[in-house]
């Protein structure tokens, strides 16, 4: 067994499984997934430490977000395999890469298009053909490709995300971190007869999305 290798199966049964997460498709997925294909190669020492990995090369930082959490909010989907699902803030495509071990269909979207680019480039490696990454603002989702059984945020939202919302499916779910609440906490929305519910799931901290922070307030 590589080192890698070795590292991606104490993660899951370190970090993962040790947090709660007990689906066998989550597992199995974070299992396979190479995470260190998504780290630039002078941070890939780092691929497997329970941290939120700064993924970025200039520009806004990015991250991938820690393992257990990237767990739990996939297991609180409870994505299916004829799912559409939407990835925001997809970094460098790990969280993406994931999702589509699980999902039908799955959309992801970052900011950076530089990142966007290499998270192309990871993805279509993995033969991953089930999965489209563009470039776009966190903020507006992906319209063209909803409405989407589940949504996931690759970090926090100190606002209410309108427009992504907006393209859940009737019946359908978002997971994220709201660091609206103090302290921050995992959350999921669901979407019944164009109402939204919201449900607090466990404590969490996540970087805040670009475009997902709340602006200043103006002081004198």
């Amino acid at each position: 067994m590589s080192g890698f290798s070795t590292a991606r199966l104490k993660m899951v049964d370190g970090q993962v499984r040790t947090n709660d997460v007990t689906d066998r498709r989550v597992l199995d997925a974070m299992l396979t997934v190479p995470r260190e294909a998504f780290v630039p190669a002078d941070r890939q020492a780092l691929a497997y430490l329970d941290l939120d990995l700064d993924v970025s090369e200039g520009g806004a930082k990015r991250f991938l977000i820690k393992p257990q959490l990237t767990g739990k909010l996939l297991q609180a989907g409870e994505i299916g395999e004829g799912d559409n699902v939407l990835v925001v803030g997809c970094a460098t495509g790990y969280l993406a890469a994931l999702t589509a071990k699980l999902a039908r269909q799955v959309t992801a979207t970052e900011c950076d298009s530089a990142l966007a680019a290499k998270a192309k480039a990871a993805l279509g490696a993995l033969n991953l053909a089930n999965v489209t990454c563009k470039a776009a603002a966190c903020a507006e989702g992906d319209p063209a490709a909803a409405p989407y059984d589940v949504i996931v945020l690759n970090g926090a939202t100190d606002v209410t995300p309108e427009a992504i919302l907006g393209q859940l499916k009737e019946g359908g779910r978002l997971v994220g971190v709201s660091a609206e609440s103090r302290p921050p906490r995992a959350m999921i929305v669901t979407r019944t007869h164009g109402e939204y519910g919201h449900r607090s799931l466990f404590d969490a901290a996540a970087p805040v999305l670009p475009g997902l922070a709340r602006a200043p307030a103006f002081v004198f």
